[in-house]
């Protein structure tokens, strides 16, 4: 019994894992056809259950199919990285200290980046 408690992922892996899966899709996913991609022995449930915690997060939309529900990622990989850093940076009073210890760990080339940016007033990929 103790071994397959071992070998249990933690709920964060395998959010990650259902997302990677819906952004490899490309179109809205049962939670069948999510399992099935996931090629694990995880239940049907199981995947049920972690796309209706991701819907509860805003992570993922769903829309009715049959008597389910089809799943779709409300934003890219890196949209959703965006989406948790200013999660990360609203759980703190003290914004401008926040940014500025971020803004100095940044190597070389993120703040080059991210200079360039500041500077053209420009989202990536909204010119």
């Amino acid at each position: 019994m103790a071994d397959g408690k071992d070998e249990r992922r933690p709920a964060g892996e395998l959010e990650a894992s259902v997302m990677a899966a819906l952004w490899a899709a490309g179109a809205p996913q049962t939670p069948g056809q999510v399992q099935r991609s996931l090629g694990t022995d995880l239940a049907r449930t199981t995947v049920t259950t972690i796309l209706t915690r991701l819907h509860d997060k805003g992570v993922v939309e769903r829309h009715r199919q049959g008597r389910g529900y089809a799943y779709v990622p409300v934003q890219d990989a890196q949209g959703l990285t965006a989406k948790r850093m200013h999660t990360e940076l609203d759980r703190d009073n003290d914004r401008e200290t926040v940014l500025a210890r971020f803004v100095a760990q940044l190597s070389p080339d993120d703040e080059r980046v991210l200079r360039t940016l500041l500077e053209s007033g420009e989202q990536p990929g909204t010119s």
